[in-house]
């Protein structure tokens, strides 16, 4: 007669037949039939169906691919959520994971359709924004492609702005018009010419930014949402510069972020974020699953983790670019500065209305055109020479980095970016350090 089995961890003799669905890892409360002990599982490499025979211990190579898998009891939780790292999950039974394929049941199947850690980010990040649901992606090029894909088809129009993000306008000019998605390009401060826009033709959806990239210019969001709504339109913005904590009163259907700036914060991870109403986001996530744009569980975690000091972050940053701000203001190598926070900003009472916070971004035009810019740039020690922003490292951006050569002449007079514009984001140093730094700088410009 064959020995018994015998439970890995407590030793203790199993009965025949132990199912599939019971193989639980030790130290937990014990599941039926399994193993006699209080509060311990039968072992998770005792694997066989009712009524077969038992199999013997399995094999070492067998074990290392088939290991104890180890579950918190009830009422017992990490304190910072775990990372996911796996592409597949599985369910007991074939019936419970047909029933989880129709939508009959909660839970996981395959990371790039969803995954705990990335859940938990979306569910934190609609909270953020003040929305229902959120989907994340790779990068936040990923969530605004995967977001134009999603929403429009051949035949479709869109309103869009000549101050908008560089890969946004691409996007909407090159890679939707090869699918025969047309677009009208004005200036965000042109409400006349977008209400004109939206009388003459049917309009998919308007996509804006507030602040602008790089001069800061800012969107009366309330007037575009209201057109928008009495076209028929949706109303999509990029809300990367202004952060999670603002814009979520307007009556915007689509939020996208980029997560690589001010949700990490550190500058060593990248993902983006797609916030707007349940309906809306059950709609596009069959197609964000298939374009394949999946954020990696480690990165979820990262930016998690990133998101613990956002406030504090921002809060700081925001007040050294006010100060910064005035100081270029008065120095005399430089022309304009282009900041929502300065009374003298032509949008400054827009902002005042619509923001919390003025953001990071600081821009200006050196009087100098550019070669002032160069000397300027070289000069810098603690500013690096650097795309993106929203991180604790403060960054110095010019002309030649932002863009906007695809520009008409009098698109590039539109966007106000010209040969003496220089964007800054600023950082976590010390602001007496950064104005050192800067103080440097012009005077070498």
């Amino acid at each position: 007669m064959p020995a018994r089995r015998r439970c890995l961890s407590c030793g203790c003799a199993l009965p025949s037949g132990t199912a599939r669905s019971m193989r639980r890892p030790c130290g937990s409360t014990p599941s039926p039939r399994a193993c006699e002990r209080p509060r311990t599982w039968d072992c998770a490499g005792l694997r066989w169906s009712p009524g077969a025979a038992r199999p013997r211990i399995m094999k070492k190579p067998t074990l290392v691919n088939h290991p104890p898998r180890v579950e918190l009891p009830p009422g017992n939780r990490p304190l910072v959520a775990p990372i996911y790292q796996t592409v597949k999950f599985e369910f007991d039974t074939l019936e419970d994971t047909e029933r989880y394929l129709r939508g009959e049941r909660p839970g996981f199947f395959y990371t790039r359709a969803s995954n705990p850690t990335t859940r938990q980010l979306e569910q934190l990040l609609a909270q953020l924004q003040g929305r229902e649901e959120c989907l994340v992606t790779a990068s936040g090029v990923a969530a605004i492609s995967q977001t134009l894909l999603t929403l429009t088809k051949q035949g479709d129009h869109i309103i869009c702005f000549v101050e908008t993000y560089n890969p946004s306008r691409y996007l909407i000019r090159r890679l939707l018009g090869r699918f025969g998605v047309t677009h009208s390009m004005l200036s965000i401060e042109d409400l006349a010419g977008v209400e004109r826009t939206f009388a003459a033709q049917p309009t998919r959806l308007v996509f804006f930014e507030s602040p602008t990239n790089p001069v800061t210019k800012i969107a009366d969001i309330g007037s575009l949402t209201r057109l928008a709504r009495a076209a028929g339109a949706l109303a999509v913005m990029d809300n990367t510069f202004a952060g999670f904590h603002q814009h979520g009163d307007y009556d915007v259907d689509v939020f996208v972020h980029s997560l690589t700036k001010y949700a990490s914060g550190t500058g060593d991870v990248m993902g983006g974020a797609v916030i707007a109403r349940a309906e809306l986001i059950r709609d596009m996530r069959t197609d964000f699953g298939a374009l394949g744009g999946t954020l990696d569980p480690h990165a979820a975690f990262l930016i998690l983790r990133g998101l613990k000091t956002y406030f504090v972050r921002y809060q700081a940053q925001s007040a050294s670019a006010a100060r910064i701000a005035q100081y270029l203001a008065a120095h005399p190598a430089v022309a304009r500065v282009h900041y929502p926070g300065l009374p003298g900003h032509p949008q400054h009472a827009l902002a005042a209305r619509q923001m919390r916070d003025f953001g990071t971004i600081v821009s200006f035009e050196l009087k100098g055109g550019g070669p002032a810019v160069r000397r300027f740039a070289d000069t810098l020690e603690l500013f690096a020479l650097a795309a993106s922003l929203g991180s604790t490292e403060s960054l110095v951006a010019t002309p030649q980095m932002m863009g906007a050569r695809e520009l008409s002449a009098e698109q590039q007079r539109i966007s106000a970016i010209t040969e003496g514009t220089v964007r800054l984001s600023i950082g976590l140093e010390d602001p007496d350090d950064l104005l050192e730094d800067l103080s440097r700088g012009l005077n070498a410009a």
